[in-house]
């Protein structure tokens, strides 16, 4: 049976749901997966991978038995480790903060694969590109064994510390665009492009969806943004934009879904503002409410710097809803402005608030016209219809996890399948 260990820096997550289902694909396809957690979640929220959590392993905190295992191990394949440990001290531009926390993950990749040692795996697989694919990347060069991993958004654009070595070493590199596998080849052009491949990510349509839009509260136009409270996702821009409508005189109610470090902060903007009766932090959404909150947006609006190809968006075009995005990364891919949804000038407050007006102003027309004729379709009804059928055709959660399988293990097997005969004694048996 082929033996895989799914390393991720937190698992489970409730914000990365596709970690637990590409395991579960794997599961049905007859591998026995090992999943990894560099840190323990808080919150248990694995309700369909429990049969997993005998074998789950955490590496953090680190137990005595362990580091004396690790070091040990160290100490007899240490020499494959020289290589890294040289790009770490002396190549680079790495600061020395990166590359002291380089060294301490280095030890953790020990840990790791000295949790790994005995479960007798084939494949590593990582997802991110962040230190838990320095961990994952020690653990198999320690265990003799290849390592692969996916990249997302933030892991390659803004944080790529060490990234070429990692590209360098994996087996195979899977990204969740067309954009992601450019940008490797464009900044990375010593790797081979062969070894990268897009593994896009989906969602899975409800199934009975409303096509008509929302009722709205008289003019009011209700905006929802779900992400997690961090600069990266750039939510006072949207506070920002929202003091500017408020001032052209247009009525409207914000939910920000989310938790994070950077809710003090919005709390205070949203003071500063005099935002606070018409936008409301709510804090976590469980999956159960999602669609509750759904159903209240006229329009669902993401502000962030940097993305992938964000499942909130696909979440919201299912349920054939207005998507305002920027036009970055891997956006373009899953929202064709106009037609499937819109897309703003990332960074610009006035294109931003531009396009949001503009939405506003449909929305009114096709509630006045539908008053006169229900049944008259207006240019949104095809924005909403565009959308469904975009994640429908293109970003299938099903469909999309089974081409993942597909192509992970073929990957995975031309490789576990080539090894016995590597040796040429056994070549001439």
């Amino acid at each position: 049976m082929l033996t895989v260990a799914y390393l991720a820096n937190q698992f489970p997550s409730p914000v990365e749901p596709y970690i637990a289902e590409e395991i579960a694909e794997l599961h049905s396809r007859g591998v026995r997966v090992i999943p990894g957690t560099v840190r323990q979640p808080r919150a248990r929220n694995s309700r369909n991978l429990r049969r997993h959590d005998e074998e789950k392993i955490v590496i953090q905190p680190v137990g005595l038995p362990v580091l004396v295992k690790a070091l040990w191990l160290c100490v007899c394949r240490g020499s494959e480790l020289f290589g890294l440990l040289g790009r770490i001290l002396f190549q680079g531009r790495e600061s020395l903060p990166q590359r002291i926390k380089a060294l301490i993950h280095t030890l953790l990749g020990a840990c790791y694969a000295a949790q790994l040692k005995s479960r007798e795996i084939d494949h590593i697989h990582v997802h991110h590109g962040y230190f838990g694919s320095w961990i994952g990347m020690v653990a198999a060069r320690l265990l003799g064994v290849d390592f692969s991993l996916t990249l997302h958004g933030s892991d390659l654009l803004l944080h790529a510390a060490y990234l070429d070595t990692k590209l360098q070493a994996c087996r195979f590199c899977l990204t969740v665009s067309n954009y992601n596998r450019r940008y490797v080849l464009q900044h990375y052009p010593s790797i081979d492009p062969d070894k990268v491949m897009v593994a896009r990510l989906g969602v899975t349509s409800p199934s009975a969806i409303d096509a008509r839009p929302p009722l709205r509260r008289g003019s009011e136009i209700t905006l929802v943004a779900v992400g997690r409270l961090h600069k990266v996702k750039d939510h006072a821009f949207l506070l920002r934009a929202c003091a500017q409508l408020r001032a052209r005189g247009l009525r409207l109610e914000c939910l920000i879904a989310g938790e994070g470090p950077e809710r003090r902060r919005l709390e205070s903007l949203i003071r500063k503002y005099g935002l606070e009766e018409s936008v409301t932090l709510l804090g976590h959404i469980s999956g159960d409410q999602m669609d509750s909150l759904y159903g209240r947006a006229d329009v669902v609006v993401l502000t962030s710097r940097s993305e992938g190809v964000p499942l909130v968006l696909m979440e919201a075009m299912a349920r054939g809803k207005i998507v305002l995005a920027p036009a970055i990364t891997g956006i373009p891919e899953l929202v064709v402005s106009g037609k499937n949804g819109f897309l703003y000038q990332a960074g610009s407050q006035g294109d931003f608030v531009a396009h949001l007006l503009l939405i506003d102003s449909l929305l009114k027309k096709q509630e006045r016209r539908r008053v006169l004729l229900p049944s008259a379709a207006e240019s949104l009804d095809w924005v909403r219809h565009g959308a469904r059928a975009q994640v429908h055709h293109n970003f299938n959660r099903q469909t999309n996890l089974e081409s993942f399988a597909d192509l992970f293990l073929q990957q995975v097997s031309a490789r576990t399948a080539s090894l016995p005969h590597e040796d040429f004694v056994l070549q001439q048996i």
